[in-house]
């Protein structure tokens, strides 16, 4: 895309979001409606493109991208009137005749930068919540799953408002052109390294963003270290229930994106330390873009593997003397997204919520935080900040303002010059909420 052709979809933005038509719960209804008749009916389209940049099955699709967005949606619409509505404030009696109250309000036009590797729900989850709040938007698809980003392209303008929402595709140069224009709120999704650059651009414009950004998401594995050969060999029958014999032939096995990545993970898995970790899988085929699942037993720390995200079928396990070494392990390590940790032990479970910091934690499941509405999703530290998926999609798109009205009923002069001791007094039990004193020195029966 042109310059001169973002330039002219901003002004299309500024225009629908200054005509105040997306603050009405009308059209923000309307608009997540268009989603869901996007989502129902074309479905197949969305399998498809799914299929065809990362090899998804369709019920992995739905599971990931297709049904997450579907239950945002249905809470969305279920609880705009409930998120919309303001929300009034307790206030100190001292402040009496005062009331005051919270009022959600659009940030305004909004830049949505997504991944690859869930193509289709990392850009509309946070559609729903800048739609939500009352925002107009801009969607860019990753360039590195091209039918997806194609797919959002050539149907986001058919369902919804084309004025107020658009998607902008393209590459590296596409994107530099989008952060170097002033947006109301940038959310990316992506690699630290890119984070990086997005977060320098939107300092140009003092643009407020979230980043999420991943990293690596340990798994606490709590058993005695005489059981490891045990755990390797359940693995290895779980990896057989669930893709065959055969992996390759298997249906349900996704597919790595492009030849760039396979390549990329091809040479972590060839580094001759890292090879003589390999306990199970290692096998590959280039022209499929197939990698066999595998598992690596004690892969050397500082290499590859252990310090990027991985983005493939490949899980390296770590073993520890005990299993409260994991604490110290994963704390002297950047912060990651997740911790997942599979336990019976109470005062181990208190120990990793109280002495590790990540963005969440979940015993003895996986991923499963993701699809939770009422827990928040993202990052800390160098895995990102801020957080969405709910609720807390719609607040991180919106601005809080506060609302205080004050009557002339009453007016108070102790805030207020000329100063002497009454007005010292009268102020000291004002901030500290004696009403007792305070009654008092009004009917002139206590000095300060």
């Amino acid at each position: 895309m042109e310059l001169l052709d973002i330039d002219q979809s901003m002004e299309e933005l500024r225009e629908s979001f200054k005509s105040r038509k997306t603050r009405s719960i009308a059209w923000r209804r309307s608009q997540l409606k268009g989603l869901q008749g996007l989502l129902e009916e074309k479905e197949g389209d969305i399998f498809r493109a799914l299929q065809e940049d990362l090899g998804k099955p369709c019920a992995e699709s739905y599971r990931d991208e297709v049904g997450t967005v579907k239950k945002s949606l249905n809470l969305s619409l279920a609880c705009l009137e409930e998120w919309t509505s303001s929300k009034k404030v307790r206030l100190p009696m001292v402040l009496f005749p005062t009331s005051g109250e919270l009022v959600a309000e659009p940030l305004g036009v909004v830049l949505i930068i997504t991944s690859w590797n869930f193509p289709l729900g990392l850009a509309l989850e946070p559609l729903i919540g800048a739609i939500a709040a009352g925002n107009a938007a801009v969607v860019k698809p990753s360039e590195l799953s091209p039918a997806c980003s194609s797919f959002l392209a050539t149907n986001i303008p058919i369902y919804l408002d084309n004025k107020a929402i658009k998607v902008i595709q393209g590459g590296v140069s596409v994107s530099e052109q989008l952060l170097d224009k002033k947006w109301d709120k940038i959310f990316f999704t992506g690699s630290a390294r890119v984070g990086r650059i997005v977060m320098s651009a939107a300092s140009k414009h003092l643009t407020p963003v979230i980043l999420e950004l991943g990293g690596k998401c340990p798994a606490i594995y709590d058993t005695l270290s005489s059981y490891r050969d045990t755990k390797v060999n359940m693995l290895k029958d779980r990896i057989q229930r669930n893709y065959g014999n055969d992996p390759r032939e298997s249906n349900s096995m996704s597919r790595i994106v492009n030849k760039h990545h396979f390549q990329r993970l091809r040479n972590i898995l060839k580094d001759p330390k890292v090879a003589a970790s390999i306990v199970h899988g290692g096998s590959m085929d280039e022209d499929t873009l197939f990698i066999e699942p595998t598992i690596l037993m004690n892969p050397p720390l500082d290499s590859e593997i252990m310090t990027e995200e991985i983005f493939g079928p490949i899980l390296p396990i770590i073993t520890l003397k005990k299993i409260e070494d994991s604490i110290e392990f994963i704390s002297s390590r950047p912060q990651p997204l997740a911790i997942y940790a599979f336990t019976k032990n109470e005062t181990l479970k208190k120990r990793i919520v109280s002495e590790t910091s990540s963005g969440s934690i979940t015993f003895n499941d996986c991923i499963i935080q993701f699809v939770v509405d009422a827990l928040p999703f993202g990052g800390v530290g160098q895995s990102g900040f801020g957080k969405y998926h709910g609720k807390f999609s719609f607040d991180a798109f919106s601005h809080e303002k506060a609302v205080l009205r004050r009557s002339f009923i009453t007016e108070f002069s102790s805030g207020s010059p000329p100063w002497n001791d009454f007005k010292l007094g009268f102020l000291r039990a004002a901030y500290n909420f004696d009403y007792i004193a305070l009654f008092l020195m009004l009917l002139g029966l206590k000095r300060s």
